[in-house]
């Protein structure tokens, strides 16, 4: 997992072909990664999002050749394309009602790969003061967690909505988003690992994990793509997370080991 994962892990992840992988490359939907030191391409969670992202836009009906710009554009231009997209679907009637609605909701950029239960946790970060770019990085992980590990993401969903009732937790929570910006070997970092444990621990019930969830031998390569997301670009967000993990083993949660 450390290195990332092949091409067909990648595709399989996603629920696509290689072929199609590299026809996103070819394309230009979807950048192609760096070499590593043997010479393969390896895929990290930020590929396997915009993976995902130009999959479901393909999949509710935009034409190819428009998911780039649609995806790169800022919010007024993405609007109006898509409601030229929702025009031509809503013409071929019945049999593309369901991609017309989901189209619609296209205008709430990633929402339309979410739930309305996801997302309401996610206009519940914005309204307890959770920064903009905090927000994003939650959507993509739950986005990430949709498409990777369905079999646990209402229970993830679950987790989450039991947290945000916690005044502690949140505010743990936002010293987590500030130890992004700490030295990696800062103190604090221990001290808020072990806080954020042991809040977790006070309800062990939630932490457990849906039967059968972990009997895919690519587990830990799936938990460490939504788990550790974005964690190359914040060294202390990396080595809290890796703290919180080891404690959490170390009190018997049954967490895959990266």
């Amino acid at each position: 997992m450390a290195d990332g994962l092949t091409i067909g892990q990648a595709a399989a992840f996603v629920g696509v072909t290689i072929k199609t992988v590299r026809h996103y490359h070819r394309l230009g939907l979807v950048a192609e990664p760096k070499r590593d030191g043997s010479g393969y391409r390896r895929y990290r969670s930020a590929d396997l999002l915009r993976l995902v992202q130009v999959r479901t836009l393909a999949e509710a009906g935009v034409p190819l050749a428009e998911i780039g710009d649609l995806l790169d554009s800022d919010p007024e231009p993405f609007a109006a394309a898509l409601d030229d997209v929702h025009r031509r679907l809503t013409e071929r009637i019945e049999d593309l009602i369901a991609r017309r609605d989901t189209l619609h909701r296209l205008a709430h950029g990633d929402r339309a790969l979410l739930p309305d239960r996801a997302c309401a946790l996610l206009d519940r970060l914005a309204d307890l003061g959770f920064s903009p770019d905090y927000v994003a990085t939650q959507r993509e992980a739950l986005v990430l967690a949709r498409a990777l590990v369905p079999e646990i993401f209402d229970s993830f969903l679950t987790r989450l909505e039991h947290s945000l009732d916690d005044p502690e937790f949140v505010e743990l929570t936002k010293r987590g988003v500030d130890a992004m910006f700490w030295d990696p070997e800062d103190p604090r970092i221990e001290e808020l690992a072990s806080a954020l444990a042991d809040k977790l621990l006070a309800d062990r019930a939630l932490l457990a994990t849906p039967t059968g969830s972990q009997s895919q031998s690519d587990a830990a390569a799936r938990y460490g793509l939504v788990n550790h997301h974005r964690e190359d670009q914040a060294p202390a967000i990396a080595r809290l997370n890796a703290l919180v993990e080891a404690k959490l083993r170390a009190a018997g949660i049954d967490i895959p080991n990266q």
